[in-house]
C-alpha cells in the first residue's frame, strides 16, 4: 500500500476495511451476492482532537464498526470507510 497523503479533519479516521469472508467454517464458498460488508478494519489516518474529545484511537489500531457506519471511499483504487470516532463500536 503507498502511504498516503492528506488530512483528515478532527474527530475523524479512515479505516481500511477486511476483505469480505469467501468460505464459511464448514467450507461453503460464499456467492458475492449473498458477502456481507465486513465490520472491522485497520486505522491508516487519524485527524487531531476535537475540543470536547479526545482521540482515543490510534494508527494500527483494529477496530469494529457497525453495518452501515462511515463513508465509503476510493483513494488509488483502494477502497477505504472515512468515520467519526464515536462510529468505532470496539477496538481491538
Amino acid at each position: 500500500m503507498s502511504t498516503l497523503k492528506g488530512k483528515i479533519l478532527a474527530g475523524k479516521i479512515l479505516v481500511k476495511p477486511q476483505a469480505a469472508e469467501t468460505k464459511t467454517a464448514s467450507g461453503i464458498i460464499i456467492p458475492d451476492s449473498a458477502k456481507e460488508k465486513p465490520q472491522q478494519g485497520e486505522v491508516v489516518l487519524v485527524g487531531a482532537e476535537k475540543n470536547d474529545e479526545k482521540m482515543e484511537i490510534a494508527v494500527g489500531d483494529v477496530v469494529l464498526y457497525g453495518k452501515y457506519g462511515g463513508t465509503e471511499l476510493n483513494i488509488d483504487g483502494v477502497d477505504y470507510l472515512l468515520m467519526a470516532q464515536s462510529d468505532v463500536l470496539f477496538i481491538n
